[in-house]
């Protein structure tokens, strides 16, 4: 066990990890341990400092089955993202930078964990995991694949197509265009997904200018008309214009079906973003 921690977290720690509670919250341990609540408070915020236990949010903590070598110990990200959701009775996905490496679109590792969630806004700190937490409306939410990770919390993603048309849908966020339209052309070549599934994703989870630049690129990436038409019956009649490639000037042609301006050429794009 780690050095320099006192008697009171050392039997804590102990009691814990004889009962194999994996999550403890303030209130718990007063009656079984005989600690007053200031002694028990102090004693976990102490453990959680000590890096030995991790805090999810003021009052509830994660703890180790077991310690590793050297003491320090923090929750992978797929457990202290289930951990946090499950607390607040969310419900979550795993999307942008993680998402995009997760599906090979990228190589960058992200410093954070992106997802979209129905509960939270904002920054968290779990142990050594930072998340960055979106919250959308509960409708924006599914189409996604599960993974075990190695502390046994399961942490959920968006799907190979979910991704790629949320790479389209937040493309201010994650600063994925052009690059997203790369990214689907070769998927499309590989076949590795199709017109018809991305043009449903699109109608359940992204916006009209989501499907307004999908109709661009499927149309020139020669996807069947009666997908597109699909995709064209969604679109409400517009006289304004939306550009293909938000940061590019708007120099280009027109899509008149789409209510496009074309500022960029299918297939000049590589991983990474020139504008």
């Amino acid at each position: 066990m780690k050095s320099g921690i006192g008697r009171i977290e050392a039997l804590l720690l102990a009691y814990l990890q004889l009962r194999g509670m994996r999550l403890v919250e303030a209130g718990e341990l007063g009656e079984p341990l005989q600690l007053t609540a200031a002694q028990e408070c102090d004693a976990l915020r102490r453990l959680a400092r000590g890096g030995l236990i991790a805090r999810v949010r003021p009052g509830l903590y994660l703890v180790p089955d077991r310690l590793p070598l050297g003491g320090a110990w923090t929750p992978d990200e797929a457990l202290a993202i289930s951990s946090l959701m499950a607390d607040c009775g969310g419900t979550y996905q795993v999307c942008g930078p993680n998402a995009f490496r997760r599906h090979g679109f990228s190589d960058q590792v992200p410093m954070r964990v992106y997802a979209y969630n129905d509960r939270i806004s904002g920054e968290r700190t779990i142990g050594a995991v930072a998340l960055t937490l979106i919250k959308v409306n509960a409708k924006r939410l599914g189409d996604v694949e599960t993974l075990r990770g190695v502390d046994g919390g399961e942490m959920v993603y968006a799907s190979r197509a979910r991704t790629l048309v949320d790479a389209v849908y937040d493309w201010s966020r994650f600063n994925s265009l052009p690059r997203a339209y790369a990214w689907i052309l070769d998927d499309l070549d590989a076949g590795r997904v199709d017109p018809a599934r991305l043009v449903r994703t699109a109608l359940r989870f992204g916006d009209l200018g989501t499907r307004r630049r999908l109709g661009v690129l499927l149309e020139r990436a020669g996807a069947p008309e009666s997908t597109l038409a699909r995709l064209e019956r969604s679109l409400t009649p517009s006289s304004s214009l939306i550009p293909w490639i938000p940061s590019r000037p708007k120099r280009g042609t027109v899509s008149r079906r789409w209510g496009v301006l074309v500022n960029g050429q299918v297939g000049e794009w590589g991983d990474t973003d020139p504008g």
